[in-house]
């Protein structure tokens, strides 16, 4: 068994979610689950499939996004992994609907850091086994940081 990392590409100003799934019509419920919560997002769906003609299936409303999510979905290669590009919306206005989509298992991440996957490679094929989100801790937060992050989500509306 080989482990590689793989570097995924995320939009300028934009985000990324990587999960796992079990079905074909992956594509088709994470779109609709997509523009049902934001219509004006801008984002691409890639879902590789891990039996019969093991495709990997292309969805979305911009064909950039589409073809990023598609370069992302080859580069990491495993069966049953679907990747979310997007652009005008956030992974926290959509996860919940992703999430609720019958046919996903499990959100690896969902990011606008630089990401990594950790892929196993076998002779059956390829795993995810986790990913490297962002960087690691510098240090435990202060009172005043504490209060920044407040601050923070207050100005941007998630919190009162």
């Amino acid at each position: 068994m080989q482990l590689k990392a793989v570097a995924l590409e995320i939009p300028a100003n934009g985000n990324i979610i990587v999960g796992q799934s079990h079905f074909i019509k992956t594509v088709e419920d994470i779109y609709e689950a997509i523009v049902n919560t934001v219509p004006q997002m801008k984002f691409g769906i890639a879902f590789n499939e891990a039996s019969g003609p093991c495709l990997t299936r292309v969805d979305g409303n911009d064909d950039e996004l589409k073809a990023m999510a598609v370069r992302n979905a080859t580069a990491i290669g495993a069966g049953h992994t679907f990747v979310v590009t997007m652009l005008n919306g956030y992974p926290i206005n959509v996860l919940g609907r992703i999430k609720d989509v019958p046919e996903v298992c499990g959100i690896f991440c969902a990011t606008a850091n630089p990401v990594e996957v950790v892929v196993a490679e076998s002779e059956q094929g390829r795993g995810i086994l986790g990913v490297i989100d962002g960087s690691s801790p510098k240090g435990v937060e202060t009172d005043d940081d504490a209060q920044a992050r407040r601050t923070f989500l207050r100005k941007i509306g998630y919190k009162r």
